[in-house]
């Protein structure tokens, strides 16, 4: 069994998969656009938005995750309820990550040491995901 997180850009899938390219290292692995449908399906897409993203698959370190333009409608709900998280290897690539997510983004905490981790840090980036920084905890 595996659980992926899958993330609707309302209409901004093409964007985010850019800035989580240069910023993250994400490789897009699969991606499909609505023009690609079958009619059956396409007659769904509202008139143009054949260009936008109907799913992609995409890579960030070992995680494949999963996205969508959704339905393309711009602006919608923001997430709740959950972050992404990322781990990285060592404090100054923790903090690069954290920095880089910042751009544009909503700091909800910032960078910093805690009694859990040598660096941890909350962000809501430049498309409305919550992200969550770390390093692992030493021993663990």
């Amino acid at each position: 069994m595996q659980v992926q997180p899958y993330v609707f850009f309302n209409g901004r899938c093409e964007e985010a998969m850019k800035f989580y390219g240069e910023k993250l290292g994400a490789e897009v692995v699969f991606q499909m656009r609505f023009k690609d449908a079958p009619p059956s399906a396409a007659e769904s897409v509202p008139p143009g938005n054949e260009e936008k993203i109907m799913h992609t698959t995409f890579r960030i370190g070992a995680t494949e995750l999963m996205a969508s333009d959704g339905d393309c409608k711009g602006e919608g709900p923001r997430p709740a309820g959950f972050s992404l998280s990322l781990t990285a290897d060592d404090v100054p690539s923790a903090e690069k990550y954290f920095n880089a997510l910042s751009d544009g983004g909503n700091v909800m905490m910032p960078w910093q040491a805690t009694f859990w981790s040598k660096g941890f840090g909350m962000v809501v980036d430049r498309f409305g995901i919550p992200w969550m920084v770390t390093v692992p905890h030493e021993g663990g």
